[in-house]
């Protein structure tokens, strides 16, 4: 062989090689996309409640490894030093704890309120209203200490807009179960 001849066949060669390449492009640069988006596509998900499991009137839902009930919906009238066409507004909850893991099943929980349009209003501490010992926060009850087989009695306290009061319905969600949350239907739904 020539030296021509094997020049020819090393460009041949690297062309061919070039080309392999080229294609191989159209793969990997999709797939790096898709994994590096992962785990924003994870971290989203998992942060963000997104898929309401609705809960009818009067029943419990096994969720956080707890079973949860919605006690009472009300508003709490008659008080002064409030914002115009406000009303405060008391959701309580009766929760038979299974797991008592709270520190991790309850991470990050969260009680809020939703209206017919989406908007979402969360506790607030502007309004105190005081309440027996045995109630709590979804906060507090993480550190409450509780087993397996215990009942805790949960309030969180809202000041939503008069407006709202007609369609606003609570919402539960912690880390554990994200991106689900539950969303109770209220007596008259």
């Amino acid at each position: 062989m020539t030296a021509e001849v094997l020049d020819q066949e090393n460009r041949d060669g690297e062309r061919k090689w070039r080309r392999r390449s080229l294609w191989s492009l159209l793969l990997l640069i999709p797939l790096a996309l898709a994994v590096e988006a992962y785990d924003s596509v994870k971290a989203l998900l998992g942060n963000n409640d997104l898929f309401a499991r609705r809960v009818v009137w009067g029943q419990s839902a096994q969720f956080g490894g707890s079973d949860w009930k919605l006690t009472d919906l009300r508003g709490a009238f008659g008080m002064s030093n409030l914002p115009p066409d406000s009303v405060p507004v008391l959701a309580d909850f009766q929760v038979k704890i299974g797991d008592p893991n709270l520190q991790n099943l309850w991470l990050g929980c969260k009680i809020v309120l939703i209206d017919k349009d989406g908007r979402r209003w969360s506790p607030t501490s502007i309004v105190s209203l005081k309440a027996t010992g045995n109630v709590q926060t979804c906060i507090s009850a993480i550190f409450s200490g509780a087993k397996s087989g215990d009942t805790l009695n949960l309030r969180e306290t809202f000041l939503v807009p008069k407006e709202a009061t007609k369609s606003i319905r609570p919402a539960v969600s912690v880390a554990s179960e994200r991106p689900h949350f539950l969303l109770f239907q209220l007596e008259k739904d």
